[in-house]
């Protein structure tokens, strides 16, 4: 019965976003890409998801530590963001402070090198060499660079939106994920166990999908300037784990409506990618 976490969100929910962040995010699936046969990249997936069970315990413990701190009075929080950093300012002694820090920042610098990689070579070779199939590696690596850069200032120029979908980062982090996972997983769920989905009926469910989460994104962000009584506050009013199951069964059958009414795709676009 909880509002902000209730138990169909968790159960239901929550795979959803589980489904397309380790399954399909390039961020992720470039490191199984870059193994040397399917048997390693396999172990390399298992090995992973028990490093996974780890966090539990980095972020779970620590902030109940702050809490208890908080509640004896001996510990200040402004914000939950500050919990961890706080902790590790007030109880930690000089060297150990100095090794957190350096790792906290070696942890950052190989996400964001994985993130820039990754968006660079998304925009590169799926839109970029596309459009102008003749250009050199040369030029692409220019190209993925620029790409980069403008990431990083569309990056800066995001970071005060972000207190406007929620006061807590991770919670920020949750919310936009169950807006853009959904219509992806739903592509590659059906794109793997049903024959009958086309070109056609992926790109019209990954199209509406975002569309559809960046409707919601929006109003999250005007929710203090809408009507009470209007539809769209019905909307957003949506717990957002329960809005990201409604999203990918719409997105389902959207994809599978037009894949039915469209041209059934050739045998050899499928072979060795549905499940057979």
């Amino acid at each position: 019965s909880d509002p902000d976490f209730p138990w169909t969100g968790l159960v239901f929910g929550v795979p959803i976003v589980g489904l397309w962040y380790w399954c399909t995010d390039q961020y992720i699936v470039q490191r199984t890409l870059s193994a040397k046969n399917e048997k390693q990249g396999r172990r390399g997936t298992i090995f992973a998801g028990y490093l996974k069970m780890l966090p539990l315990f980095i972020f779970i413990v620590p902030g109940l530590i702050a809490v208890a701190l908080q509640k004896q009075g001996l510990l200040s929080l402004n914000s939950p963001d500050q919990a961890f950093p706080t902790l590790v300012r007030e109880l930690l002694p000089a060297g150990f402070k100095g090794l957190v820090v350096g790792g906290l920042f070696a942890a950052l610098m190989s996400s964001l090198s994985s993130l820039f990689n990754s968006s660079s070579i998304l925009f590169t070779v799926d839109f970029y060499k596309k459009i102008k199939p003749d250009s050199s590696e040369k030029h692409l690596v220019r190209v993925g660079q620029a790409a980069t850069a403008i990431i990083v200032l569309l990056g800066i120029l995001w970071i005060p939106v972000m207190k406007l979908v929620a006061d807590v980062l991770y919670e920020y982090l949750q919310k936009v994920q169950t807006l853009i996972a959904p219509a992806i997983a739903a592509v590659f769920l059906l794109g793997i166990f049903f024959k009958r989905i086309n070109s056609w009926g992926s790109i019209t469910g990954l199209v509406a999908g975002f569309l559809i989460g960046m409707l919601r994104l929006g109003m999250d962000m005007a929710k203090s300037h809408l009507n009470p009584e209007s539809i769209w506050m019905d909307f957003v009013e949506i717990n957002w784990l329960n809005f990201s199951i409604y999203l990918f069964l719409f997105c389902v059958f959207l994809i599978t409506i037009v894949s039915l009414f469209t041209r059934k795709p050739s045998h050899d676009k499928l072979e060795g990618l549905t499940l057979s």
